[in-house]
């Protein structure tokens, strides 16, 4: 059975692309989401990459991911330093967790250099531009392996 990933990304990444470029760069979330299923496939993995301006769908979604993923990728960009519900969410899910950062969010705004996600996650992988989802579905890849 082929094992599948959720990749979750929180507020205002759905205008990736558009949005302070000289921070995170011009690729769209839907560049990512090709990049990511590509990846994906060379480890036998399955993924579907999802986007919320809401807490609660993001919840929702990781509840949702208990019953139907190996793993989870998230990116929850200010949900970060700010959500214990999607910490308690993500603590209720069995699987290995990797967070990601477009921007290294230890450069930025000192609200910025905490993630309550980071208590949960596997690993953190924050300032290498989009790159960092490819490299996370690399390490979920070899997490899952076996």
């Amino acid at each position: 059975m082929t094992k599948h990933i959720t990749i979750l990304n929180g507020p205002n990444l759905n205008l990736l692309g558009q949005r302070q470029p000289e921070i995170y760069g011009y690729d769209t979330l839907a560049d990512v989401g090709a990049t990511c299923a590509k990846l994906a496939s060379e480890f036998g993995l399955t993924c579907e990459l999802l986007q919320s301006n809401w807490e609660g769908q993001i919840v929702d979604w990781i509840h949702a991911a208990r019953e139907k993923s190996a793993g989870i990728i998230i990116n929850p960009g200010a949900l970060s330093h700010t959500s214990v519900a999607v910490l308690d969410a993500l603590n209720a899910f069995d699987g290995p967790v990797l967070e990601v950062h477009i921007s290294n969010i230890h450069k930025r705004e000192s609200f910025r250099h905490h993630s309550y996600v980071s208590a949960r996650a596997e690993g953190v992988i924050a300032g290498f531009g989009v790159e960092g989802y490819g490299l996370a579905m690399r390490r979920m890849g070899t997490l899952l392996a076996g």
